[in-house]
């Protein structure tokens, strides 16, 4: 009898062991662990999309991941161009914060952790295809190329649907990459498209993706709306469509491997379009980014539209956090940006965070063509429905100059169209909004005035506003200790670029060509004023 007892009590026992085992596997099965990150940047691709009611661009992969997580509706990079607002995005400090890196073609400072970095020191498998930080140099202490967004990974390519697009098979490469990920190894991949970038293969939206000028609903009002800058819009969204579809292959190819439940994915861009007065400016249209991001296991009540205001700055924090690793402790300089993590625990829509209502924008030197290779310094603040800015050196020519065929806005049929009638008349609208140079203080109505074509600076029931707005913005500045607010600002022109440093001086000396980023056209005689 006791020994019967005995067997039963050990068959209780080995139950209850196993029964425990079997609850340990299925928590362990359950816990999220450490996600995996899957980041894509598209170059030069402003906040047009299906989900934000664009009907000339269909991107139904970014409209996926905004239906399946979480879209942004005021989400901005502080500085618009490629290699500034890509040293935010991965440091999470303003341009005013970055020493050289807040310079276009810069060299990037060795005291500055990236992300990427710090994942791959705590044990993420990281990789990138495309384009990462750049252009500029960036190196460690020893001479040697610094990754600073993930080990590159560009062995495939193909042959692209027009001439304006890269060979490079991301999709492809991305396999690769989960081919070669270490098992029971958290990962982070950088997709970075170099589309939309100039140039565009003309009339291609058209001819090679069957649309129609009058498929685009407005032309900004700061363009003529004419067949050529039509064709030119069109020519980029193709090319946005094109990156679209590379992430679809992508979110394939994690739907195939069960990897998608864990998989952090954030699709935007640097900045705006790659036209005159959005990429290189710092209007609305210049700053504003298209931003999802997807997370089942980590976002509650997906498909939600966030209204809080956002900015590349929050990057840092918020991919570290989800990450688990203090990012004092692994080196980081001090953070400005918050992490968005609150967002994502909400089940609420709309605004969020209370005090998420602005952000900050600025510029320093964007492109070379300025004598003495100085660049065009502004600051500026979006609060609620206004844009203030303010120019420092308003006698300065904010696109570069003209004897050097403004460098500051890249070559384009748009750019050169409205340099035409430049030409033939110096006081056409375009060529003054897009060209000209610019009072010290602009202010703007983005309720009435998307486009930012009518300043009320100087409008006498908009003087309080412009007051309160300059005190909030040079506060923030001054606490984030920004040399251009402090009487520092010569700094930024000091930091020699990592190419066409005396380019003015010397292209008027004869001394170098045309640059190759513009259309022969754009340049102005010596003489023109």
């Amino acid at each position: 009898m006791m020994a019967n007892t005995n067997r039963v009590l050990l068959r209780f026992a080995i139950f209850l062991l196993l029964a425990g085992a079997g609850l340990n596997a299925k928590l362990a099965a359950d816990e999220p662990g450490r996600p995996n990150i899957l980041f894509a940047i598209a170059d030069d691709w402003g906040a047009h999309a299906g989900a934000y009611d664009t009907p000339w661009v269909r991107t139904p992969t970014f409209d996926r991941l905004a239906q399946e997580g979480l879209l942004f509706r005021n989400a901005y990079t502080p500085m618009a161009k490629c290699a500034t607002s890509r040293a935010i995005l991965l440091t999470g400090r303003h341009l005013w914060q970055l020493k050289a890196a807040g310079n276009h073609m810069s060299y990037f400072p060795l005291e500055f952790k990236t992300w990427p970095e710090v994942l791959r020191e705590h044990g993420w498998h990281t990789g990138i295809t495309g384009k990462d930080w750049g252009p500029g140099i960036a190196v460690d202490a020893t001479g040697n190329k610094r990754n600073l967004c993930g080990v590159p990974i560009n062995r495939h390519q193909l042959e692209p649907p027009t001439n304006g697009i890269s060979r490079h098979d991301y999709a492809a490469n991305f396999r690769d990459f989960l081919n070669e990920a270490p098992a029971n190894q958290p990962w982070c991949f950088w997709y970075s498209s170099l589309e939309p970038h100039r140039g565009f293969e003309f009339q291609s939206g058209v001819n090679k993706n069957g649309r129609q000028l009058a498929d685009i609903d407005r032309v900004p009002t700061y363009w003529p709306d004419t067949e050529t800058v039509r064709h030119d819009m069109l020519d980029y969204a193709l090319e946005v469509e094109y990156a679209d579809r590379q992430l679809h292959f992508m979110l394939e190819e994690l739907e195939q491997r069960g990897l998608s439940e864990n998989t952090i994915v954030i699709f935007t861009s640097d900045h705006g379009m790659p036209f005159p007065r959005a990429k290189g400016f710092a209007y609305r249209d210049s700053n504003h980014v298209p931003l999802a991001i997807r997370w089942p296991r980590g976002i509650t009540r997906p498909g939600r539209v966030i209204d809080d205001f956002v900015d590349f700055t929050d990057v840092a924090p918020t991919l570290l956090e989800l990450a688990g690793i203090d990012r004092q402790a692994a080196g980081m300089q001090p953070i400005t940006g918050r992490s968005w993590k609150p967002i994502f625990d909400s089940e609420q829509a709309g605004q969020i965070v209370a005090d998420r209502d602005h952000v900050l924008l600025g510029k320093e030197r964007t492109d070379v063509g300025r004598p003495q290779t100085v660049g065009y310094p502004i600051r500026g603040l979006i609060r609620g429905n206004f844009l203030l800015l303010i120019n420092f050196e308003p006698d300065r020519w904010p696109a570069g100059n003209p004897e050097t065929g403004y460098l500051d806005t890249d070559g384009s049929p748009t750019k050169t169209e409205i340099l035409r009638l430049g030409r033939q008349d110096r006081a056409n609208p375009f060529w003054q909004l897009n060209f000209g140079k610019r009072p010290q203080y602009e202010l703007f109505d983005l309720a009435s005035d998307r486009d930012c074509v009518k300043n009320i600076a100087e409008s006498p029931q908009h003087q309080e506003r412009l007051q309160l707005m300059t005190t909030f913005l040079m506060e923030r500045l001054k606490s984030q200790v920004d040399p251009r607010v402090l009487g520092h600002g010569h700094e930024f022109d000091a930091y020699s670029p990592t190419q066409g440093q005396n380019y003015y001086e010397d292209y008027l000396e004869g001394r170098v060509p045309k640059a190759g980023w513009v259309n022969p056209d754009d340049y102005e005689p010596p003489s023109w004023r």
